[in-house]
């Protein structure tokens, strides 16, 4: 008597379509999942290591594990990032402590395995950039609003606030506001482009996100935020074509000014605001100026910059002046020697400019394109007064760049393949006319 054989006949071949499909649509939907909270995890950073880390591990093993496929687009990205790696390796040999050198480069390469995921994951699925964009929104808004509450009171100050700013559950301030930028900025986007009918939510959002900037009293986020809206806003307008549009773009604008004068003005008449906000409009601080000042210490860390092919070594300006450089790309030099400063040139270089046309193309990632350059270019020019090369979002930032640069390179691709198999149809169905 013969084996029976489960499930019939069929054991062995392979499964059904509908239930490949399934395994499939089961595999998307834990992917897009992970994505969600690897992102929204991004917003809270009130310890070391961040939970944002730890699942962040967690999701890129199972990544890398699945063996992905990278879209030849991302070269550049991962040329550079070994380069400034290799450079950070290099300049550990001139630091006094190895192992804290180390510790120090190896997390620079996670964060910069980080961005290369993002750009791979939504290359693969421009329909996942809406994901980043959700999740980066519900964790920016929580941020915001533990900052606003612990400002006024309501919640510990002493967990939520620092020296008198709100800086909700981040270390520092100066991470807090320019973090918020980014959905703020979308939330912008969306009531410049959407119906009056579909503006309610995004224009709540951009109040408690805008007040939150405020709050913050960061010089960096305000610039950042008042260049990435301006951006965004003039993108927009030299897009659209119809003039009734435009029309209402103007009338965008005009309100806009007119509220945040407003919030302005409201600000000033709380005391416990006003004080605070007139000491940080000052450009230039005391601190700014000094003997051995921020922008002292540019000039020397430059100055040994050109004596140091190998940098200073991870941790070790510090030695030599009172504090850290404030200065991304002073810091490249310093911590990454050569090497790795020429390659981070080279990435914002790249970056910009292969960034930069998309905003342009109608495609359905327009909207991420345009959002993306603006707050990523305000952190490129922000960088010259502060230190950003450890900051989460802004590798989130870079790896959005490059998956859309990657979009861009399928959508052409295809678009060829497409005229080139139209091409061969068309000389297919000629006659031949020969005798």
């Amino acid at each position: 008597m013969s084996a029976s054989v489960p499930y019939g006949s069929n054991a062995g071949a392979p499964a059904p379509a509908k239930v490949r499909a399934g395994l499939r649509l089961d595999g998307r939907i834990i992917g897009t999942v992970a994505l969600w909270a690897v992102v929204f995890l991004g917003g809270f950073v009130l310890r070391e290591p961040a939970p944002y880390e730890l699942a962040m591990v967690v999701v890129l093993s199972g990544w890398l594990l699945s063996a992905p496929r990278l879209s030849p687009a991302l070269a550049p990205l991962l040329l550079v990032v070994v380069l400034f790696i290799c450079g950070g390796l290099l300049a550990t040999l001139m630091s006094d402590d190895f192992g804290e050198a180390i510790m120090y480069i190896a997390v620079t390469g996670f964060l910069a395995l980080t961005s290369v995921f993002f750009a791979a994951v939504t290359s693969a699925d421009p329909s996942r950039l809406r994901t980043v964009a959700n999740a980066y929104l519900a964790s920016a808004l929580i941020v915001a609003l533990l900052g606003i509450g612990g400002y006024f009171g309501a919640l510990p100050g002493s967990l939520f606030t620092l020296y008198g700013r709100a800086k909700g559950t981040f270390q520092d301030p100066n991470v807090f506001g320019p973090f918020l930028v980014l959905p703020w900025t979308v939330m912008l986007h969306a009531v410049l482009t959407r119906p009056l009918s579909r503006t309610l939510l995004p224009v709540a959002a951009l109040a408690v996100l805008s007040f939150a900037i405020l709050l913050s009293f960061s010089r960096a986020a305000w610039g950042l935020a008042a260049f990435s809206g301006l951006g965004v806003y003039l993108l927009i307008f030299i897009v659209t074509r119809d003039a009734r549009a435009r029309a209402r773009l103007l009338g965008f604008g005009l309100a806009g000014v007119v509220a945040l004068v407003a919030m302005v003005v409201i600000a000033l008449s709380v005391d416990s605001i006003s004080g605070m906000l007139l000491q940080r409009a000052k450009l230039v601080q005391d601190y700014d100026t000094a003997r051995l000042g921020r922008f002292a210490r540019y000039a020397l860390g430059f100055q040994m910059v050109l004596d140091n092919p190998f940098g200073l070594g991870p941790l070790q300006f510090r030695n030599f002046f009172p504090e850290d450089e404030h200065n991304t790309y002073l810091k490249a030099f310093t911590t990454y020697g050569w090497l790795g400063g020429v390659a981070y040139l080279a990435l914002v270089g790249f970056t910009a400019t292969r960034l930069f046309p998309l905003v342009f193309q109608p495609r359905p990632w327009q909207w991420a394109a345009q959002c993306v350059f603006v707050v990523l270019l305000g952190h490129m020019l922000m960088s010259v007064v502060i230190d950003t090369d450890r900051w989460r979002h802004l590798y989130l930032l870079y790896g959005l760049a490059w998956g859309l640069i990657a979009c861009e390179y399928g959508w052409r691709a295809r678009a060829a393949a497409s005229m080139r198999a139209g091409c061969t149809q068309a000389r297919a169905d000629t006659p031949d006319a020969r005798p």
